[in-house]
């Protein structure tokens, strides 16, 4: 099915214990403000400058801090039908709106549906 996607943010995982250190850190090192994105209190974010590219820190649960992508998509269900015939495998379902998924090492991220129209020829990939 023709659909449109794009690598949409790079993701900071990070545990409470070192939140707000690791907040204070990354807007620091990109001189941008982090700010609290969007209905999810646990995220903090900004698009990067000159870049159609965004940075998230988000606030974990418990485990050790990494980093994940997020794979922005106007149609789920194709792009992550389109990752799977690739290697990549279904974990979970998050906030019963996108999908976390394993590459073929195993490495976690994210298919994430992005706003109706917003993903097009000139900022996204176009797949038949």
């Amino acid at each position: 099915m023709t659909h449109y996607s794009r690598l949409s943010k790079i993701v900071i995982d990070v545990p409470e214990g070192v939140h707000q250190p690791e907040l204070a850190f990354w807007q620091g090192a990109m001189g941008l403000q982090l700010i609290q994105y969007g209905q999810f209190p646990e995220y903090h974010g900004a698009d990067l400058h000159g870049h159609d590219l965004g940075m998230l820190l988000q606030l974990i649960g418990g485990g050790l801090p990494r980093m994940h992508v997020d794979i922005h998509t106007d149609d789920l269900e194709a792009e992550v039908a389109r990752l799977e015939a690739l290697g990549a495998k279904r974990q979970f379902k998050a906030h019963a709106a996108w999908w976390v998924m394993s590459d073929p090492a195993g490495l976690l991220f994210c298919v994430v549906p992005d706003e109706p129209g917003a993903l097009n020829d000139e900022n996204a990939t176009r797949w038949d």
